[in-house]
């Protein structure tokens, strides 16, 4: 089971203080150690330090409360690596949320680089920052991600247009991939995206100079709780054997359903 939820792990670490927060705090979410549940390092053992906030909308967002409804409380960049030296895990993983639109995230970045720690950010490759970063764990959102009226989980289509204007950045996806090792994860509703997957996969190739190889390319199915990856899981998988690219579960959904701090 998950080691702590919400920021039980900084709160027991810090002494918290009333005081205003400054501008080199992050807005924390949820701080635990976990497995790693998708990607590349599947199953590894890691502190998750989940940022709030985010410049997108996705309608399946697996974490509600950093994006529709933005919760947490602030904390300094010292107190977060303190909390995380609490845990016997030497990995981190930075998510959110957009972990990156917050600039004291490439401050944590850094701090942790420094206490040795691999370092992984799951971003939605919209944004570029200058950091200590080991996997560039990019999520590129696909149109099927755009929550219109009648998937929006909150109204009615209200941020669908702002969602749809900003959720790909080909020059900053390939800024990413030409900087840090990157992994390009896709999650995928439906047989509906790949075409869209195949045609973004290209134009990111010939933007960056650095390769993109097909297991670098991963395809993830969409779903919350194992009732929705029932659904999709082996739609995906056979999907990822048709086109060559690599197929990632959601192990964290398999072993704790949709509990948090998992």
């Amino acid at each position: 089971m998950p080691v702590a939820s919400d920021t039980d792990g900084l709160d027991e670490a810090v002494e918290r203080t009333d005081d205003a927060r400054s501008g080199d705090d992050l807005p924390i979410n949820e701080l635990f150690c976990s497995l790693q549940g998708e990607g590349r390092l599947a199953g590894v053992p890691s502190v998750f330090v989940r940022t709030s906030g985010c410049n997108l909308r996705c309608w399946f967002c697996d974490s509600y409360h950093t994006s529709w409804e933005p919760t947490g409380d602030w904390y300094s960049v010292d107190d977060v690596a303190a909390a995380v030296e609490t845990y016997d895990a030497d990995h981190v993983v930075l998510t959110g949320g957009e972990p990156l639109v917050h600039e004291a995230s490439v401050d944590l970045l850094d701090e942790l680089g420094d206490r040795g720690y691999h370092t992984t950010v799951e971003t939605n490759g919209t944004i570029y920052r200058d950091a200590a970063i080991d996997l560039a764990s990019v999520s590129p959102k696909l149109a099927s991600s755009t929550p219109t009226a009648d998937r929006d989980p909150k109204g009615d289509g209200e941020w669908a247009d702002r969602h749809e204007d900003r959720r790909l950045d080909v020059p900053t996806l390939a800024e990413l991939v030409d900087t840090y090792e990157t992994q390009l994860k896709f999650v995928v509703t439906g047989p509906e995206d790949i075409g869209e997957i195949e045609r973004l996969v290209s134009r990111v190739r010939e933007a960056a100079d650095a390769a993109v190889p097909d297991d670098r390319v991963l395809l993830m199915p969409e779903g919350q709780t194992r009732e929705r990856l029932e659904q999709t899981r082996e739609v995906v998988a056979d999907l990822a054997i048709e086109y060559g690219y690599r197929y990632t579960p959601r192990l964290h959904v398999d072993l704790w359903n949709d509990a948090p701090g998992t």
